[in-house]
């Protein structure tokens, strides 16, 4: 993933993780990663495997179209 790409990918966990009103560790918790991983997404700052993507994609009910909006 490009920086661009990563950035949306991390500003749209940043925005679904708020929507569903969940912390970061409860969101690490839900998607069995750690709170770290994804503060470091969300700041774009690590570029998630497909299985994480899909997991965080899972524990926070969105579509993969909410997920990989603007990319």
């Amino acid at each position: 993933m490009g920086k661009l790409r990563n950035r949306c990918f991390g500003q749209n966990i940043y925005r679904l993780r708020n929507s569903a009103q969940l912390t970061q560790e409860q969101l690490a918790e839900m998607a069995d990663i750690s709170r770290r991983y994804v503060q470091m997404i969300e700041y774009s700052q690590y570029t998630p495997t497909i299985e994480v993507a899909a997991r965080l994609r899972s524990a926070l009910k969105a579509s993969w179209d909410e997920v990989m909006k603007g990319m």
